[in-house]
């Protein structure tokens, strides 16, 4: 455990020492953000902040897992490469987000459907390195125990890694929001697999957990640098990982319980718009609904962050019931 937390200190260090002069450098580069006029108005005045935070906690996750936790555990490797692939095609994303740069339109059919097939094929290698080569556990219930699923197993870590990068991407609008909820996310699932003795594992989970601490040191509001895709795709496929490398993974969706809430009140808007040509909500995702009724990001990513926090309690207590 020691070992572990420290790990976790030493990266929130390097993620915070670093952050300056990566600031410093998007920032002469004039790597800034175009903000979509989609979104709340308020958020207009944020235009030109710069994006591709994701490096910098990415980066220092890498670097000082490869350190920390790949000695404990190879297995770590893993859910490393994932970080890093999906971590380049978030970059390659904000690329085309950037002010006086070539715009992508990130929602365009052709685009998600790219971004679709990229999710998928890296899930896909994820999940049978997980099931052959792992052998993470296939299913653990609370309180019931573990249970071998088959070949459905390889269907589920498909799904669960594309609904976890998606969500985690719809999560990343405010300032904190989806930084501070991966935080205590990480965390809840290092617990988990420090009561499952996967040392190595923990270590991982908490120099993400260090790093994104570091990274938020900048993202606070009003925030100095935005996450953006090379973070939100980074964070989600990896936080699926690691709940499946744990055999926790049954407990993503209340660890995530944000995610969950963010990407379905999303799909909820544009299905509900479709079939019946009118909107549940101010705006979706969510988080923009609750700005639209007058109340203040830094009130709603708190309560968002506190609601994380309730819920990965529970879910720690849940997968100690066994």
């Amino acid at each position: 455990m020691t070992y572990a937390l420290i790990s976790g200190c030493i990266a929130a260090l390097v993620a915070t020492a670093a952050g300056y002069p990566f600031v410093a450098f998007l920032r002469a580069r004039k790597l800034g953000k175009a903000i979509s006029t989609d979104g709340p108005a308020s958020h207009m005045s944020k235009a030109g902040t710069p994006t591709m935070g994701g490096l910098l906690f990415v980066g220092t996750a890498i670097a000082v897992g490869l350190a920390a936790a790949v000695p404990k555990d190879r297995g770590v490797l893993l859910p490393i490469a994932v970080a890093a692939v999906m971590c380049a095609v978030g970059w390659y994303d904000d690329l085309g987000t950037l002010i006086d740069r070539e715009k992508r339109e990130a929602h365009d059919r052709t685009t998600m459907i790219l971004k679709l097939a990229g999710f998928a094929a890296v899930s896909v290698v994820a999940a049978y390195v997980l099931y052959d080569r792992i052998d993470a556990p296939q299913l653990l219930v609370p309180h019931y125990g573990s249970y071998d699923i088959g070949p459905v197993y390889l269907l589920v870590v498909v799904a669960v890694i594309v609904s976890m990068t998606s969500a985690l991407g719809v999560t990343d609008g405010l300032d904190t929001l989806a930084g501070s909820t991966s935080a205590v996310a990480f965390g809840a699932f290092g617990t988990i697999a420090l009561m499952e003795h996967q040392t190595g594992l923990a270590t991982f989970c908490f120099v993400v957990t260090g790093a994104l601490l570091g990274f938020l040191w900048f993202n606070a509001h009003p925030a100095r640098v935005f996450m953006g895709e090379s973070g939100s795709l980074a964070l989600g496929a990896t936080l699926a990982i690691v709940g499946f490398m744990t055999g926790w993974w049954l407990l993503l969706p209340l660890i995530g319980v944000v995610f969950v809430i963010e990407i379905l009140s999303d799909v909820i808007q544009i299905g509900s718009y479709r079939l019946r040509g009118t909107r549940v909500f101010r705006m979706a995702p969510l988080h923009h609904h609750f700005e639209q009724q007058g109340l203040p990001e830094t009130r709603i990513a708190m309560r968002m962050l506190l609601l994380t926090v309730v819920a990965s309690l529970l879910a720690v207590a849940l997968a100690a019931l066994d």
